[in-house]
């Protein structure tokens, strides 16, 4: 059976260096899934930077969207992030509907597998309602796509100030 922590928070909350540590406290060969698509070259640093805090423990992997494409059976896993992830989803079926259902197959097929996951995302709603069509959007997408994770979650972890605030589990 599958555990699932999900870390939230903020911009800049340090949800993925606690992440990080929490999948070394885990495991000494973690994997980190990246869901990134890089857009332009001060993401591809923000990227580096990431990179560059990880050592040699790490197995990388970098997909985009086909999480469920993963065999991480005995693994513990860090997928960072949601919030990237949905964003592909996002743009690429131009639906919220969409790709919501698609978001929630894809997690669900990946924590069939009896794995230790770990998913950051981000509280992007918490600022107040954008003018912005496309920026509502995808908030709602994200805000019921946390929704749906957390409520599966095993434990959830809302980072404020680099601290970890324990939401739910153990």
């Amino acid at each position: 059976m599958s555990k699932v922590i999900l870390i939230t928070g903020g911009q800049r909350s340090g949800k993925s260096r606690y992440a990080e540590q929490l999948a070394l406290s885990l495991s000494g060969h973690p994997v980190y899934v990246a869901t990134a698509h890089v857009w332009d070259e001060e993401f591809r640093q923000r990227v580096a930077v990431h990179q560059q805090r990880r050592g040699p423990e790490w197995e990388n992997i970098e997909e985009e969207r086909r999480l469920s494409r993963l065999s991480l059976t005995g693994r513990v896993a860090l997928v960072d992030c949601l919030t990237l992830w949905a964003t592909n989803f996002f743009f690429d079926l131009q639906d919220v509907d969409k790709a919501l259902q698609a978001l929630k197959q894809e997690f669900d097929e990946l924590v069939s597998q009896d794995a230790t996951l770990i998913f950051v995302t981000n509280e992007i709603g918490s600022g107040g309602t954008s003018e912005n069509r496309v920026q509502r959007q995808f908030t709602d997408l994200l805000g019921w796509l946390n929704q749906y994770v957390a409520a599966r979650a095993d434990e959830v972890v809302l980072m404020v100030s680099g601290i970890a605030v324990k939401i739910k589990g153990s």
